[in-house]
């Protein structure tokens, strides 16, 4: 049953409601799985890969069926290798073989680790792992070397960070670091990806010549998620924000949640941010690079829902005392813009600019810098998709003749209009049943726990009969009034 705080908020928020149903009900997926064609170890993977992901692991299943299977093997893989560098109680010794020599076990039938500690999250994709192999030395061996060599470079990346002490005892030093750290993280990923789009046709083999574009779409959801969970690492002992960058508002990291030192913590959320905007236009450039409908769906929707929360972290200090996140009626409105065409999300990402922007504050050290940063993105949306065409302009000022403009109208057909209609009553059946639901509940507790409703019912009766009563006593006095004043005219 949602709380009632959920219920407020959706009453208050209907479009976000329409928004939800929307998704749930008409959403139809570009591609579906055939469960009944899947093997046994298939199903398995498909079921960790629910298990370790909620918000990959829709748009992965609705991938063409070509990069279907390879995509989540490669997912899997990943966060089997993020499952062993993660875990804080495996020696060193241990994990930096286990990390660099991870790519070569992806063939090896049967392999699997329990050395996690049973509190880890992931633990068990790594215990019953042997599905992911049995299903690697299925695929095309083009998809298998792909897997392997991002597997490599991101095993030996993560083994480093594991050994410099520097690093896991005070956190990221510059931002030459930041970068590289996400790179190794979320980078290669974008690069494995992209190489995986290429193979199967469908992605521009451009994408590969311009290398610093799909290292964006990485770097940008990574420095989302490590700008959002800034409290959830600190809480664990984890610093992935760059002293270079934190240092210039406080001495110490800690002292950013620290209320005293709200308006320096909000001033180095907007440097945070700002590092993260450089990315967004070339996020945009990459996906008009796709060529499959699907495949635009699967990295669209990260995409979108990072600008989001980019803007809803962006001077909110409700960060630094607890994890926040976008609500689920502003994620539906978000996917279902950005499962259309490239023009909707930079629609999507021109909403959260400006929000940003408007949310800028000239006494930030920033103030300057975000507004160029803002521009720059709106900036090249406008250069792919001019908000304004010459024979619209020509239009709006008057023709060369000196005849009024003319403006273009386009009416709604009729199915439009009940289309409409019908997604209106059926919102407000959904209100309204969901209210009676509510109310039918709450009564149902109520007489469960020894409610009378009979004496209550006796009660409001004898309320109305003396609310009646005085209502006729007020009319006698009216009367007896107008009775007066006859008299007194008389």
């Amino acid at each position: 049953m949602p709380k009632a705080s959920e219920v407020l908020y959706y009453l208050l928020h209907v479009q976000e409601l329409r928004a939800i149903i929307q998704w749930k009900v008409w959403h139809n997926a570009v591609h579906e799985r055939n469960e009944s064609k899947e093997s046994e170890t298939t199903k398995e993977c498909f079921k960790y890969l629910d298990l370790t992901s909620r918000s990959f692991s829709a748009v992965i299943q609705e991938l063409h069926p070509e990069l279907l299977i390879p995509v989540t093997l490669f997912y899997l893989a990943l966060r089997g290798l993020d499952t062993i560098e993660d875990d804080t109680s495996i020696p060193a010794k241990t994990k930096e073989p286990l990390l660099r020599k991870f790519h070569e076990i992806l063939t090896v039938e049967g392999w699997h680790f329990d050395g996690n500690r049973p509190e880890e999250k992931d633990r068990e994709l790594l215990v019953n792992f042997g599905c992911v192999t049995a299903e690697f030395n299925k695929i095309k061996p083009e998809y298998q070397e792909i897997i392997r060599d991002i597997a490599e470079k991101m095993g030996n990346g993560m083994a480093d960070y594991c050994l410099n002490a520097e690093f896991n005892e005070n956190g990221v030093d510059k931002v030459e670091d930041y970068d590289l750290y996400c790179y190794y993280v979320a980078g290669l990923v974008g690069e494995g990806l992209t190489r995986m789009f290429v193979e199967s046709k469908y992605g521009n083999p451009a994408l590969l010549d311009r290398s610093n574009l799909h290292r964006s779409m990485g770097l940008f959801l990574q420095k989302v998620n490590i700008i959002r969970d800034v409290r959830e690492d600190f809480d664990d002992a984890r610093k992935f924000w760059p002293k270079e960058i934190w240092s210039k508002h406080v001495d110490k990291f800690e002292d950013l949640f620290k209320p005293e030192y709200k308006q320096q913590a909000l001033n180095c959320n907007s440097e945070m941010i700002l590092n993260a905007l450089d990315h967004a236009d070339e996020c945009l450039f990459y996906l008009a690079g796709l060529r499959e409908q699907s495949v635009f769906n699967f990295c669209a929707i990260p995409q979108t829902m990072a600008i989001a929360t980019l803007d809803l972290c962006f001077r909110n200090y409700a960060m630094f005392q607890r994890n926040i996140k976008i609500t689920k009626g502003q994620a539906c409105e978000i996917m279902i813009q950005s499962t259309q065409n490239l023009k909707l999300v930079t629609e999507v990402f021109t909403k959260h600019i400006r929000s940003i922007r408007k949310k800028n504050r000239p006494e930030d050290p920033n103030y300057l810098k975000i507004s160029i940063a803002c521009g720059k993105v709106e900036q090249f949306i406008e250069s792919i998709f001019p908000s304004q065409s010459a024979e619209a302009a020509a239009a709006a000022n008057g023709g060369a003749d000196g005849t009024a403009p003319r403006v273009a109208v386009r009416e709604k057909t009729a199915e439009q209009v009940a289309s409409e209609r019908k997604e209106m009553y059926m919102l407000m059946a959904v209100v309204v049943g969901f209210l009676l639901v509510v109310a039918g509940s709450m009564v149902g507790v109520a007489w469960a726990m020894g409610a009378r409703f009979d004496l209550a019912l006796v009660e409001v009766k004898k309320t109305w009969d003396q609310l009646f009563a005085a209502g006729n006593a007020t009319i006698d006095i009216g009367d007896l009034d107008s009775d007066i004043t006859k008299h007194g005219e008389l």
